[in-house]
């Protein structure tokens, strides 16, 4: 029961933080892979003046600040909600969904995570709040900056999907006052407060069907072979392992069993 319960705390504080998993921080000085753009088919050529006119749609669908709009205040409120419906859950789901096998959930009260942290930490609930505003704040910035690339590519999308004469016609309606109140609010009405409140309703219904949805992953993968120990691996191998991760050979281990590289078991 002891393993249940240190495997099922680990389950609750991964299940708590789910609304901001996307925006974890990194530890100080890890490497992150760099993530290549996808090169685009080489007949899928733009032609200028497609692009001219996609520019004009553009600029009316997705001015500038819209990125800030939409991770304002209404996404604050969204996550702020989220949080709540997850830390109301009970901890045995937030245990399921961590992996805990079921037969270490029988004992476990029908408590929620609420419950649980108001003893292991009365400050949890501002603490992930604090952070998770933090973040977003931080990701704001970072978006704003960013906007000009996501403006100029949607351009480019616009030119390759639809002819001068259409993108002619979305402008003529972009320029009309209903349009322009359309174009103003395509991006930032996905905020309104009738679509948040269907997300938020979404979480705890995706939440109850994640340990489905672990063994669908998990049998997706049945058949392949399992990960390599570092035993398995050839010097060379271990060498550019160590290189990577930048740590010294013999202190390679295998991550499931924690076992360390041995010298003996070259290939």
């Amino acid at each position: 029961m002891r393993r249940a319960v240190s495997l099922t705390l680990a389950a609750v504080l991964a299940g708590a933080a789910v609304p901001s998993v996307a925006l974890a921080a990194q530890p100080e000085g890890a490497v992150q892979p760099a993530t290549a753009p996808q090169p685009l088919p080489e007949t899928a050529q733009i032609d200028p003046d497609a692009l001219k006119a996609a520019r004009v749609v553009v600029e009316k669908l997705f001015p500038v600040g819209t990125y800030r709009k939409i991770m304002g205040k209404s996404m604050s409120t969204m996550m702020d909600s989220m949080m709540d419906g997850v830390m109301k859950m009970p901890i045995a789901q937030l245990a399921r969904i961590g992996g805990v096998p079921e037969e270490e959930l029988l004992d476990m009260k029908e408590s929620s995570l609420e419950e649980m942290t108001a003893i292991v930490d009365p400050y949890f609930r501002e603490r992930t709040k604090r952070g998770m505003d933090a973040m977003m704040g931080g990701m704001t910035d970072l978006m704003d900056g960013f906007e000009p690339r996501v403006r100029n590519a949607l351009s480019r999308a616009y030119a390759r999907n639809f002819s001068v004469g259409q993108l002619a016609e979305m402008d003529g309606f972009f320029s009309t006052p209903t349009g322009s109140a359309y174009a103003e609010q395509s991006m930032t009405i996905f905020m309104d407060p009738e679509i948040m409140g269907e997300m938020q309703a979404l979480m705890p219904e995706m939440m109850k069907k994640m340990p489905e949805l672990a063994k669908k992953s998990q049998q997706a993968v049945k058949d392949l072979p399992p990960p390599r120990k570092i035993g398995d691996l050839s010097k060379p191998e271990r060498k550019r392992l160590a290189e990577l991760l930048g740590v010294k050979e013999e202190d390679l281990k295998d991550r499931a069993y924690g076992a360390p590289y041995e010298e003996g078991t070259e290939q």
